[in-house]
């Protein structure tokens, strides 16, 4: 590839001493799996995103997994959550015996619509059907851009539902808060603030209060598959909350429902952090601020290189939000033959993601069928992420613009 959708072997090479240090100190201490490294992850990870308390797992789908079980989310109840997102989402839900319901997403955020959301609770209480019964919400902060926060926490307040946010994606994003929801354990973020002073970026950002995501919610699950912005070198998650039983039942149920050694509490499973990936993620976790800035300081700069491309449809960072960019994902029509273009090119791309899951076939139980969720498809079909990472040159930049440059003046000649 002359410019890959991602490169990790940059960022590790530049790493390289730090993280050889990690794995030397692991070897010598004997220590692989809980222990000192991890503790301290979990320490300043909770500190990073603005919560009491962060437990580290095996990875992002069991953090979901874990938060929803802690959460006392189980058979016979239904989770909302959408269906334009990585499958991950959904078979957290499925695996504790909940069923997955799904509600479509916005077109400019592409993350969950809050009148959707209401839409469907109000029609369920209507309908009062028997089987199953609506008891959270998992909303996707999906490509680093936070869903609406302050809407769907009202909304699940009035209909009585927990929130457990998806974060896997959004390591370090920020949500400008306008409200206090009572009882969603949101005080202790509001009385410090945020870490950073995106005013300076967002005009009209001094009414509220910015909260990472991950905050907001009961509970918050973070991936760090090495592609995330923060990212260890193999598996790992995060569960992250402000309330202490859930996370004392989430350091249970990863450690095969322990409370000490041969005492099982419950029925749990394996699914600990090893203490080699915690001390990784500590080394990176010192520099994802600055990452993260570099990959909005990219994301600025194709919105001006693709400033005035009529055809192509750019990113929308919505005024609630500071979106940390794990993707840059753009939409056109002739999709498919960009990517084709592309590739002929050597020039990166992903599709995230290319078919909805309520069109998947591993959820046509669920009974929804095409046109459901008109929003979700059409953005299925649409979108392609181009390549964006923090060590991304100008150079690199430049070939890939050149590039949908070439493709869309091709296709305006066929």
């Amino acid at each position: 590839m002359k410019v890959p959708l991602v490169d990790l072997a940059i960022q590790h090479r530049e790493l390289e001493k730090e993280l050889v240090k990690v794995f030397r100190a692991a070897l010598r201490s004997g220590i692989f799996v809980d222990g000192a490294e991890v503790a301290a992850f979990e320490e300043e990870f909770a500190e990073f995103c603005g919560a009491k308390y962060s437990v580290g797992v095996s990875s992002g789908t069991d953090a979901l997994r874990f938060a929803l079980l802690a959460s006392g989310i189980g058979p016979g109840d239904e989770v909302i959550t959408v269906p334009f997102t990585f499958i991950a989402t959904a078979e957290a839900i499925s695996q504790v015996g909940a069923r997955p319901v799904f509600v479509d997403v916005e077109e400019k955020s592409r993350t969950m619509d809050p009148q959707k959301l209401e839409e469907y609770l109000s029609k369920r209480k209507r309908d009062k059907r028997g089987g199953t019964v609506p008891k959270a919400i998992v909303p996707v902060h999906l490509y680093g851009h936070p869903a609406d926060m302050d809407s769907i926490m009202d909304i699940a307040q009035r209909h009585g539902l927990l929130v457990i946010e998806d974060a896997c994606q959004a390591h370090g994003a920020l949500y400008l808060s306008r409200k206090v929801s009572p009882g969603w354990k949101r005080g202790e973020q509001r009385e410090g603030g945020s870490r950073t002073e995106p005013s300076q970026e967002k005009e009209g950002s001094a009414d509220g209060m910015w909260l990472p995501c991950g905050s907001m919610g009961l509970a918050a699950a973070f991936s760090f598959y090495p592609s995330k912005n923060l990212g260890a070198c193999g598996e790992a998650g995060a569960v992250v909350t402000q309330d202490q039983d859930i996370a004392e039942k989430v350091r249970m149920l990863r450690d095969h429902g322990q409370t000490r050694k041969y005492r099982h509490e419950v029925e749990g499973y394996n699914g600990r952090l090893d203490a080699i990936q915690a001390g990784i993620l500590r080394v990176k976790l010192k520099r994802l601020p600055h990452w993260n800035a570099k990959r909005r300081e990219r994301a600025k700069r194709y919105n001006e290189l693709l400033s005035g491309l009529e055809p192509l449809i750019l990113p929308n960072e919505a005024p609630y939000a500071l979106s940390v960019y794990h993707l840059y994902v753009i939409r056109t029509e002739q999709r498919d033959k960009m990517a084709e273009h592309l590739s002929r090119q050597k020039i990166g791309f992903g599709i995230h993601y290319p078919l909805p899951l309520h069109l998947q076939r591993a959820y046509r139980h669920l009974g929804y069928g095409k046109g459901d969720f008109p929003v979700s498809e059409k953005l299925a079909s649409q979108v392609i992420s181009l390549p964006l990472y923090p060590e991304m040159t100008d150079s690199d930049q430049e070939q890939v613009v050149e590039a949908v440059k070439e493709f869309l003046k091709l296709a305006g000649e066929a």
